[in-house]
């Protein structure tokens, strides 16, 4: 979504009004209880947020986010219980600024906490899904900008009910059509309501048409009737599954995270304790891999690196090391590809910008043979930080998992000695290169990686090519070796010789300085996938997989813990149906079956 698609208000009646559509987004004398008696009283709420776990709403047409406001509000007032859970999709093709939003909002003085938490998160024009949180009050939105029947495709949801609150038919086709209203129909529940201010015959047809019991209902204001529609069918019932996750590396505390967020506390074990593997070096590049085909290994890693920012930076902001960091050109060929990924919409505006030598040196600290591309909002994280803020309270059961064995519809849990830790309904695996023991055919391979630190301060900002080199608490890293195939922890002293090495190539000074210091390092064992894509779902009926990161697991973990949560609870995915086919666990084989143990 770029720039150019931003809409143009017109703020000359008694309401902000859409030039490209020539429609209101809402009275101000009226337009709150507008929201509430065609919306929310149109869907049953809050009768209908009764006895459940959770509750997942879409919407069509974002506008000035007022429903959703409303909605959380009430949400709020009427939560079932302190663990239930809201979670709301909007897909809006055309995004207001945040001084819009914030001039038509304060018409409503009610709303303000709930709109100054909107506020804060409101999202830049980056295209595809913006994932903002409300924490008081049990609430997520996964807004998603583009057109409305594509965004649709990539849905994986099973909502409970829909806001159809788009322009008008007449004003706004596109948002109204039979393919529209058809998806609607199969991302929606039995007993789902819909709920629209227009009662347009083609609308109540075409909802027909795909299974809805559509009815006229009592308008508001000068509107004299709203539409209603129901999906029939028996409501489902919500489960409070038993969850078990294996492994407190960066996959691992996301995960449980992830679960907390979802009202649902969950086991955790951890056979060495939290950050022994690959997460456990003394500071994490947060970056995402570039790619300039600009397909679905660009959008993945665009995606993961804005959520994960965000969620480093309004969770684990104790875990702060620096900020910024440059990519820096090194093959003939990276002039051109910088140039097309800071240009592409798939970044926020000015999150990727290109540097030219003289300015690439100053960052530096030292002279730069060529431009770089600079990541405006990379982070430099101490992952011992980062562990502690997301695994909080959950304290890991210091016992190695050997085996996973089938219990009815569930999943038991064995030692190397074959005694039972415990039966679960749904198991998730996180434990890095471990994995591949516990899990037969996960298709994962072992990347050994060798870090060397120094006492050294690092002058100037973090920088990366092919290696890096960032700050730490204590001095500076870099590397790291990249041995596909080794598995061996063990550090070696021709590593660190490479690693100096390579630094060479890029800042020589530091390199001189830094080889004539004490040298420390540490090895670890990252985990691949042959594709190099990551493992993110379901691997088999409760038996889910989260690993495969390469190098990228700070850049990675916070979103695709939430996608294989969402997977685990049955929320709206935060990733599309594309993506998610892409880091499919069972991508390499029909099945992936679980070792049975020692001797299986």
């Amino acid at each position: 979504m770029s720039e150019r698609d931003a809409p143009e208000l017109d703020w000359t009646g008694d309401g902000p009004r859409s030039t490209r559509f020539d429609d209101v987004y809402f009275q101000l004398s009226d337009g709150l209880a507008e929201s509430r008696a065609v919306f929310l009283e149109g869907c049953g709420l809050p009768e209908r947020f009764a006895g459940r776990r959770s509750f997942h709403v879409g919407e069509l047409g974002f506008g000035t986010g007022l429903n959703i406001l409303a909605l959380i509000d009430l949400w709020r007032r009427h939560r079932p219980h302190p663990a239930a859970r809201l979670t709301v999709v909007s897909v809006e093709g055309y995004l207001i600024s945040a001084e819009d939003a914030a001039r038509a909002l304060a018409a409503f003085p009610e709303l303000a906490e709930a709109a100054a938490e909107l506020l804060a998160q409101w999202p830049d024009r980056r295209a595809g899904r913006h994932i903002l949180d409300f924490p008081e009050f049990g609430a997520t939105l996964i807004l998603c900008l583009g057109e409305v029947e594509p965004v649709l495709e990539t849905l994986e949801a099973r909502m409970d009910a829909w806001f159809l609150d788009g322009f008008a038919p007449a004003r706004n086709p596109d948002m109204w059509t039979e393919a529209v209203l058809s998806r609607v129909a199969q991302l929606s529940a039995p007993g789902c309501v819909v709920s629209s201010f227009t009662v347009a015959g083609e609308v109540r047809r075409r909802l027909a048409a795909a299974g809805f019991a559509v009815a006229k209902r009592p308008g508001f204001g000068r509107k004299r009737e709203r539409l209603e529609a129901v999906m029939p069918g028996p409501v489902p019932g919500d489960a409070t599954p038993l969850v078990a996750v294996i492994g407190a590396g960066i996959a691992g505390a996301s995960l449980i995270r992830a679960f907390r967020r979802a009202g649902l506390p969950a086991a955790l074990f951890e056979a060495e304790g939290a950050g022994a593997g690959a997460s456990g070096n003394p500071a994490a590049l947060v970056t995402p891999r570039l790619d300039a085909g600009l397909g679905d290994v660009a959008a993945l890693h665009a995606e993961a690196y804005a959520h994960a920012v965000q969620v480093y930076r309004t969770e684990a902001m104790e875990a702060l090391i620096a900020r910024g960091a440059l990519q820096l050109e090194k093959g003939p060929r990276d002039p051109s590809r910088f140039d097309t990924l800071s240009a592409w919409d798939g970044f926020a505006p000015g999150a990727l910008q290109r540097t030219a030598p003289d300015e690439t040196s100053l960052r530096v600290g030292e002279p730069a043979a060529g431009g770089a591309l600079r990541y405006r909002d990379a982070l430099v994280l101490e992952p011992a930080g980062v562990l502690a803020a997301f695994l909080g309270d959950a304290t890991p059961e210091r016992r190695r998992v050997a085996g996973l064995a089938r219990c009815g519809t569930g999943w038991t849990l064995t030692d190397a000695d074959g005694a039972e830790l415990g039966t679960f309904d749904a198991v998730c695996v996180a434990a890095g290169y471990d994995t591949a023991a516990l899990v037969a055919d996960s298709a994962l391979r072992p990347v050994r990686g060798q870090i060397t630190t120094s006492a050294q301060k690092l002058e100037g900002e973090a920088v990366a090519w092919g290696g890096y080199v960032i700050p730490t608490r204590r001095g500076l890293l870099f590397g790291a070796t990249h041995q596909r195939g080794e598995d061996d922890r063990r550090a070696r002293s021709a590593d660190d010789a490479d690693n100096l090495e390579s630094l060479a190539t890029v800042r020589p000074a530091l390199a001189r300085r830094v080889g004539l210091a004490p040298l420390g390092h540490r090895a670890a064992i990252r985990t691949s996938a042959p594709d190099h894509m990551p493992l993110a779902g379901a691997a088999g009926p409760g038996l889910f997989l989260l690993t495969g990161f390469g190098g990228r697991g700070f850049t990675l973990a916070p979103l695709l813990a939430e996608q294989v949560v969402a997977e685990v609870t049955g929320a709206p995915r935060p990733l599309s149906r594309t993506l998610a086919r892409r880091l499919d666990p069972r991508r390499y084989t029909q099945t992936v079956t679980p070792d049975q143990g020692p001797g299986s």
